[in-house]
């Protein structure tokens, strides 16, 4: 999800957020209503490596302040393992991996976070080719899901859970080759709007570290305001960013249960250093998840 100068708490500082759309939060197609999360507390998520949502990542206070979430392979005695190899450029292929404990089992018991048990995040690492899907565990703790990674290159793979019993999440990353020529793309420069199916998300709002900012995305098609979002896992919008370089991971969620379909997706966030970031957009409508893509700058001078 091509941007403006916006930036998200990632790197290890701490991360105010939360996502507002505004008055009602309900879907006339839902059979009952959107289940609301609760309000994240301040300072949260990534000043402890997690994301400042509950059940998704978020917390991590066992891990080492300045870790961010996603650089590492192995955290609180759970370590990320891919089995899967030979993977190549435009070929399909059942990825498979699996989260091992500190007893050396693979861990077989999770907490479901937003509907789902595993969400697996991939990109290349030129923040091209993101994916975020939902694999599927065997009894032995295996977690498989066909995957076509387009181009040749080194993608990083991200597991975001819950193991059953842990009070916050987890989100573990691991770098996987991909065979064939790679070709670098060069990060798109910042924008105020990201295009995609017809549909065009307007990003407005100008984060300056050290400063809790507001941000604001607006969905339209064809000019026309969205106002009928979907829910899509329990939310109406979803937002991964991952830092140039690095690769540092943050997702966030609606946050206080006070919203409706569209067409703003508001967030707050705290950036306390400056970057670069590329900010993926998840939303529905019409029954199709769509991802609208942003390159945001945060400057200025954080603490």
């Amino acid at each position: 999800m091509s941007g403006s100068r916006t930036g998200l708490k990632l790197g290890g500082f701490a991360l105010v957020a939360a996502v507002v759309f505004g008055a009602a939060y309900g879907v006339g197609q839902l059979v009952g209503p959107v289940a609301a999360e609760p309000a994240p507390a301040a300072h949260e998520g990534m000043a402890t490596g997690g994301m400042a949502e509950e059940g998704h990542g978020g917390g991590h206070d066992d891990m080492a302040v300045g870790v961010p979430a996603g650089l590492q392979v192995s955290e609180d005695g759970n370590t990320l393992e891919v089995l899967s190899t030979g993977l190549a450029a435009g070929q399909s292929a059942e990825f498979a991996f699996r989260v091992v404990g500190a007893d050396g089992h693979a861990v077989t018991a999770f907490e479901p976070t937003h509907d789902k048990l595993m969400h697996l995040i991939v990109a290349r690492r030129d923040l091209s080719g993101f994916r975020h899907v939902h694999p599927v565990m065997s009894a032995d703790g295996t977690w498989r899901i066909p995957l076509t990674f387009a181009t040749a290159g080194d993608y990083r793979v991200f597991a975001d859970f819950r193991p059953k019993g842990r009070a916050a999440g987890l989100t573990l990353g691991i770098d996987v080759p991909v065979a064939g020529t790679y070709t670098p793309a060069p990060l798109p420069e910042p924008a105020l709007t990201a295009a995609v199916d017809g549909y065009r998300v307007t990003l407005r709002g100008e984060l300056t570290p050290g400063e809790t900012s507001k941000l604001t995305l607006s969905v339209d098609k064809d000019g026309v305001p969205v106002t009928d979002l979907q829910p899509y896992l329990a939310a109406y919008g979803h937002l991964i960013a991952l830092r140039q370089g690095d690769l540092a991971y943050l997702h966030v969620h609606p946050g206080d249960g006070n919203t409706t379909a569209g067409p703003n997706i508001v967030f707050y966030a705290e950036v306390p250093s400056t970057g670069t970031y590329r900010l993926y957009l998840d939303f529905k409508h019409d029954d199709v998840v769509r991802t609208a893509e942003f390159t945001s700058v945060a400057s200025g001078h954080g603490h």
